[in-house]
């Protein structure tokens, strides 16, 4: 496994038994992310996207094959050390925020930072600067009810990148907004990826998705599909062809 890559996946497989069938929610599935990459993993429902977010994220394990993130082979990890490896290593941004709603934003993003041993202080610094990134210094005080839902999903990835994660992992955090707060979370996450040099694996439906990411990863009954370059990635190829 080479540790050039963010995500690496060997022949990946990942069965669930159903009653007395067995399902493939993935089917010897092989994909290589390069560091600093900002990639999208499509498909229709049941293709295998959320299996395939969760073994990157050490949440679930492969029935077989080999699973390494960040040049670390997470596939055999005890569950204690796995918690502990993720919890430095994966930022996890979710549809539905899973923002706390008694919590104010400042409150809600410093969570992760209260198992590290940063002291008050320093916890502080982390979080201004997580929710300034993410464009929310003014909205730190607020509870999530206060806010709409472009902002709570900010608040969310604020909350997703405070400890420096190696990889951002979000699971259709479009899914539950409208176009225009859409657009703008997209947006968020191209900053994240160029400006702080963020890998990001995003599973999504949606089409607009596409014209952000490098790389599009189609996935079709637990078998990837195809890989193509995001429309991102074909205009930075046309713009040099044209230098």
């Amino acid at each position: 496994m080479d540790s050039k890559f963010a995500v690496d996946l060997e022949h990946v497989v990942r069965t669930y038994k159903r009653d007395e069938f067995e399902v493939h929610a993935l089917d010897d599935v092989t994909i290589q992310v390069p560091e600093g990459r900002f990639v999208a993993i499509m498909g229709p429902s049941g293709s295998g996207k959320t299996t395939m977010l969760n073994l990157i994220a050490g949440i679930d394990h492969p029935t077989s094959g080999r699973v390494a993130v960040g040049g670390e082979e997470i596939t055999g990890m005890k569950e204690r050390d796995l918690a502990a490896w993720r919890a430095r290593h994966i930022g996890l941004v979710f549809q539905f925020y899973n923002l706390i709603p008694v919590l104010t934003a400042f409150e809600n993003v410093e969570l992760p930072l209260l198992l590290t041993n940063l002291g008050k202080a320093e916890r502080r610094e982390h979080v201004e600067t997580a929710l300034k990134v993410v464009g929310l210094a003014d909205r730190m005080d607020h509870y999530p009810r206060q806010l709409s839902g472009g902002q709570e999903q900010r608040v969310a990835i604020a909350r997703a990148i405070v400890t420096d994660p190696t990889i951002v992992v979000a699971d259709e955090p479009t899914g539950d907004l409208d176009a225009k707060s859409a657009e703008d979370i997209l947006g968020l996450m191209v900053d994240l990826n160029q400006q702080f040099h963020k890998t990001i694996v995003m599973v999504t439906h949606d089409p607009r998705a596409e014209r952000y990411v490098d790389t599009v990863y189609r996935l079709d009954k637990g078998v990837l599909a195809g890989v193509e370059p995001g429309k991102r990635a074909r205009g930075a190829e046309a713009a040099e062809a044209s230098a």
